[in-house]
Protein backbone atom coordinates (compact mmCIF):
# COMPACT_ATOMS: atom_id res chain seq x y z
CA UNK A 1 0.00 0.00 0.00
CA UNK A 2 0.80 3.81 -0.49
CA UNK A 3 -0.23 6.75 0.61
CA UNK A 4 0.63 10.67 0.17
CA UNK A 5 0.37 12.89 3.11
CA UNK A 6 0.30 16.47 2.44
CA UNK A 7 1.17 18.37 6.05
CA UNK A 8 1.29 22.56 6.34
CA UNK A 9 3.74 24.07 9.19
CA UNK A 10 3.67 27.11 10.42
CA UNK A 11 7.06 26.45 12.17
CA UNK A 12 9.85 25.38 10.59
CA UNK A 13 11.61 23.50 13.79
CA UNK A 14 7.96 21.70 14.22
CA UNK A 15 8.09 20.58 11.18
CA UNK A 16 11.90 19.31 11.18
CA UNK A 17 11.11 17.56 14.35
CA UNK A 18 8.02 16.02 12.77
CA UNK A 19 10.01 14.48 10.21
CA UNK A 20 12.97 12.70 12.17
CA UNK A 21 10.02 11.44 14.19
CA UNK A 22 8.54 9.87 11.43
CA UNK A 23 11.93 8.55 9.82
CA UNK A 24 12.67 7.30 13.20
CA UNK A 25 9.60 5.32 13.39
CA UNK A 26 9.21 4.24 10.03
CA UNK A 27 12.32 4.04 8.84
CA UNK A 28 13.00 3.00 5.36
CA UNK A 29 9.04 2.85 4.79
CA UNK A 30 8.48 6.48 4.74
CA UNK A 31 9.63 8.89 2.53
CA UNK A 32 9.89 12.87 2.96
CA UNK A 33 9.95 15.16 0.29
CA UNK A 34 11.73 18.42 0.16
CA UNK A 35 9.34 21.39 1.98
CA UNK A 36 7.83 24.07 -0.21
CA UNK A 37 7.44 27.18 0.83
CA UNK A 38 5.59 29.74 0.78
CA UNK A 39 4.02 32.92 2.27
CA UNK A 40 -0.18 33.37 3.05
CA UNK A 41 -1.09 37.10 2.43
CA UNK A 42 -1.89 37.83 5.85
CA UNK A 43 1.34 37.09 7.24
CA UNK A 44 2.84 39.26 4.23
CA UNK A 45 0.54 42.18 5.62
CA UNK A 46 1.62 41.66 9.61
CA UNK A 47 5.00 42.07 8.19
CA UNK A 48 4.18 44.93 6.38
CA UNK A 49 2.73 46.12 9.36
CA UNK A 50 5.81 45.26 11.91
CA UNK A 51 8.04 47.12 9.48
CA UNK A 52 6.11 50.34 9.65
CA UNK A 53 5.79 50.17 13.53
CA UNK A 54 9.31 49.43 13.94
CA UNK A 55 10.11 52.91 12.01
CA UNK A 56 7.96 54.45 13.88
CA UNK A 57 9.63 53.57 17.00
CA UNK A 58 12.97 54.11 15.71
CA UNK A 59 11.74 57.59 14.80
CA UNK A 60 10.55 58.35 18.14
CA UNK A 61 13.68 57.03 19.57
CA UNK A 62 16.27 58.81 17.76
CA UNK A 63 13.87 62.15 18.06
CA UNK A 64 14.21 61.58 21.88
CA UNK A 65 17.99 61.35 21.84
CA UNK A 66 17.92 65.07 19.82
CA UNK A 67 15.92 66.53 22.60
CA UNK A 68 18.05 64.89 25.02
CA UNK A 69 21.11 66.23 23.85
CA UNK A 70 19.78 69.86 22.98
CA UNK A 71 18.45 70.05 26.50
CA UNK A 72 14.46 69.85 25.56
CA UNK A 73 11.72 67.22 26.21
CA UNK A 74 9.80 65.53 23.01
CA UNK A 75 6.60 65.76 22.80
CA UNK A 76 3.28 63.88 21.17
CA UNK A 77 3.63 63.65 17.46
CA UNK A 78 2.07 66.00 14.89
CA UNK A 79 1.88 64.32 11.80
CA UNK A 80 3.36 60.82 10.93
CA UNK A 81 3.21 59.35 7.22
CA UNK A 82 4.67 56.39 6.03
CA UNK A 83 6.30 57.40 2.74
CA UNK A 84 7.67 54.27 1.57
CA UNK A 85 7.28 50.34 2.07
CA UNK A 86 9.39 47.98 0.80
CA UNK A 87 9.43 44.50 0.34
CA UNK A 88 11.47 41.55 -1.39
CA UNK A 89 12.26 37.75 -1.33
CA UNK A 90 15.68 36.79 -0.44
CA UNK A 91 17.75 36.20 -2.76
CA UNK A 92 20.26 33.00 -3.10
CA UNK A 93 23.94 33.33 -4.06
CA UNK A 94 24.31 34.13 -8.19
CA UNK A 95 27.16 30.72 -8.31
CA UNK A 96 23.95 28.97 -7.02
CA UNK A 97 21.55 30.88 -9.00
CA UNK A 98 22.09 28.37 -12.19
CA UNK A 99 21.42 25.44 -9.96
CA UNK A 100 17.97 23.58 -10.20
CA UNK A 101 16.19 24.85 -7.39
CA UNK A 102 15.94 20.94 -6.84
CA UNK A 103 19.60 20.64 -6.26
CA UNK A 104 19.25 23.97 -3.54
CA UNK A 105 19.94 22.62 0.67
CA UNK A 106 17.28 23.27 2.75
CA UNK A 107 19.15 26.22 3.99
CA UNK A 108 19.26 28.00 0.69
CA UNK A 109 15.59 27.94 0.24
CA UNK A 110 14.81 29.13 3.64
CA UNK A 111 17.27 31.82 2.51
CA UNK A 112 15.49 32.71 -1.14
CA UNK A 113 12.39 31.92 0.29
CA UNK A 114 12.42 34.80 3.22
CA UNK A 115 10.74 37.75 2.27
CA UNK A 116 12.54 41.13 3.89
CA UNK A 117 9.98 44.51 4.10
CA UNK A 118 11.43 48.18 5.14
CA UNK A 119 9.13 50.81 5.72
CA UNK A 120 10.35 54.41 5.69
CA UNK A 121 8.40 56.98 7.79
CA UNK A 122 7.86 60.92 8.23
CA UNK A 123 7.19 62.21 11.62
CA UNK A 124 7.20 65.62 12.93
CA UNK A 125 7.18 66.13 17.08
CA UNK A 126 6.04 69.19 19.32
CA UNK A 127 9.17 69.82 21.09
CA UNK A 128 9.15 71.65 24.15
CA UNK A 129 11.73 73.65 26.92
CA UNK A 130 13.05 70.89 29.47
CA UNK A 131 10.41 70.65 31.89
CA UNK A 132 11.37 70.95 35.81
CA UNK A 133 10.77 68.86 38.37
CA UNK A 134 8.72 70.47 41.18
CA UNK A 135 9.62 70.95 44.61
CA UNK A 136 7.62 69.83 47.12
CA UNK A 137 7.70 71.70 50.50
Amino acid sequence: MEAEVCITFTEFGKMQNMCNFLVEKLDSSVVISQPQFYHTPGSVENLRRQACLVAVENAWRKAQEVCNLVGQTLGKPLLIKEEETKEWEGQIDDHQSSKLSSSLTVQQKIRSATIHAASKVFITFEVKGKEKKKKHL
